[in-house]
């Protein structure tokens, strides 16, 4: 059996209100993202405190992680466009060293 060769990527996780799911996903498709992944009712402890995963009343008032791998050079215009977001309402964002063994299915040519 052949190896796998592996490729260095960067995981960009993403975590807000689900109000703030659609700005996202438009900023993620915007820069190229080739996909992405939402995970809704998020729950944690947080600079806020502690936040519920499911709500009763919609999925825009729980929290929401959109996390996707993308190319190093994709980072910043993605980090460019979360700036004016996290200025103006709560919100984590992470980046961290990743490698896939499909490089073409995160930086299509």
């Amino acid at each position: 059996m052949r190896g796998l060769t592996l490729h260095p990527m960067k995981e960009i996780k993403i975590i807000v209100q689900g109000d703030q799911l659609k700005f996202i996903t438009d900023l993620l498709d915007r820069t190229g993202a080739s996909g992405y992944t939402i995970i809704n009712n998020i729950s944690g402890k947080g600079h806020h405190g502690f936040h519920e995963g499911h709500l009763l009343f919609n999925d825009t008032s729980s929290q929401v992680m959109v996390f996707t791998v993308v190319p190093e050079d994709k980072v910043e215009p993605i980090l460019a466009g979360l700036g004016p977001l996290f200025n103006r309402h709560s919100g984590a964002m992470f980046v961290t060293d990743v490698a896939v063994s499909r490089r073409d299915h995160f930086a299509p040519k």
